[in-house]
């Protein structure tokens, strides 16, 4: 079984910061990419920032400039960094990994439970 899990999120001010964390665990040989979805209230869920293993990054055009994604291989962990946050921004934010589990040969996406991220004054 894979797990991931977030953390990090929470309540920042317009222009403020957070920093989200979300690290797989379990029946884990390699994982390839990883990423950060967000679900607003009453809006689809979109595709914020992907990054391969080798640290190639993809950002959603809303994001740019001010949302880093990166990695640790080592830990199994993926983080975003979340700058000139805005209101807009609120939403649930959920991890997701493409891993290739022991005795397997394919990768399967896995995703975290979703961390709330709150913009307000």
């Amino acid at each position: 079984q894979v797990h991931l899990v977030e953390s990090g999120g929470g309540l920042a001010q317009p222009g403020g910061s957070l920093r989200l964390s979300c690290a797989a665990s379990g029946s884990i040989w390699r994982i390839n990419v990883m990423g950060w979805y967000r679900q607003a209230p009453g809006k689809e869920r979109e595709l914020v920032a992907t990054i391969t293993g080798s640290g190639s990054t993809n950002y959603v055009d809303s994001v740019k400039g001010r949302f880093t994604i990166s990695r640790d291989n080592a830990k199994n962990t993926v983080f975003l960094q979340m700058n000139s946050l805005k209101p807009d921004d609120t939403a649930v934010y959920y991890c997701t990994a493409d891993v290739l589990r022991w005795y397997t040969s394919t990768y399967v996406p896995y995703w975290g439970q979703g961390t709330q991220v709150t913009v307000s004054l």
